[in-house]
């Protein structure tokens, strides 16, 4: 079973940053690619950013200069860098994680959601 630990959340002024990780646990075989989408009240989970295996990444329009993805393949992490925050990017954020794991059946797809952690920034 493959667990994913996200933590760096928190409250933020407005120009400030925040690093945002998401650690992968478990049996995994391998990470194909990874993301950061967001929930703000009342709205709809959105794409912040993601990034494949193959280098490429895509970043919302919103986010874009603001917001640096990475991610660390021999740990299974993968991070999000913030700077330049805005009130409108109060939400909570989670993490996705897909690939393949590795169970007593055999290689599995993976595709797994971190618990959420609340960014909040304040004008």
């Amino acid at each position: 079973q493959v667990q994913l630990v996200e933590s760096g959340g928190g409250l933020v002024q407005a120009g400030g940053s925040l690093r945002l990780s998401c650690a992968a646990s478990g049996s995994i075989f391998r990470i194909d690619a990874a993301g950061w989408y967001r929930q703000a009240p009342g709205k709809q989970r959105e794409l912040v950013a993601r990034s494949t295996s193959g280098s490429s990444t895509n970043y919302a329009d919103s986010v874009k200069g603001r917001f640096t993805i990475s991610r660390d393949n021999a740990k299974n992490t993968v991070y999000l860098q913030m700077n330049s925050l805005k009130p409108e990017d109060t939400a909570v954020y989670y993490c996705n994680q897909q690939g393949v794991v590795l169970t007593p059946q055999g290689l599995k797809p993976l595709d797994a959601w971190g618990q959420g952690t609340l960014v909040t920034v304040s004008s």
